[in-house]
């Protein structure tokens, strides 16, 4: 039985997602020399995946002055929580502490890092009410 497609942006379509986000509306060409910036693609190639991604709802294509004008139909934040949490789920047996020590553990997070995330649970710590105090006070 085949599995209904991923709605997730493959390697590629995330490419084409972050030349969106990063330069807004786009006719084809843009998109393609955007890419051909970081690797060979041909243009025929940017314009199947682009399809496919409509398809899939990650772009949106309005008319243009100059043919269609492509967009990012999926926030970047949408995209991150979507693969991180795959990844978290596939990889890491939904433990996103799991995630964290594998990244500590080998090396990926530097001083920097882990003080942003210490940073991060103090102010998520901070705005979680204590049991038992109704709306933060005593």
């Amino acid at each position: 039985m085949a599995r209904p497609p991923s709605k997730q942006p493959t390697d590629g379509e995330l490419e084409i997602l972050k030349v969106l986000w990063d330069i807004g509306p786009a006719g084809l060409g843009q998109v393609h020399a955007a890419l051909q910036g970081q690797k060979a693609v041909a243009l025929t190639t940017v314009a199947t995946v682009l399809k496919m991604m409509l398809s899939k709802g990650l772009v949106r294509r309005d008319d243009g002055p100059r043919g269609y004008a492509w967009s990012a139909d999926v926030s970047r934040k949408t995209a991150v929580s979507g693969l991180v949490g795959k990844l978290v789920q596939h990889v890491f047996d939904g433990s996103a502490r799991r995630l964290i020590a594998h990244m500590i553990q080998e090396g990926q997070l530097d001083d920097r890092g882990r003080e942003e995330i210490l940073d991060l649970l103090k102010a998520r710590a901070d705005a979680t009410p204590s049991p038992g105090m109704k709306g933060g006070t005593p």
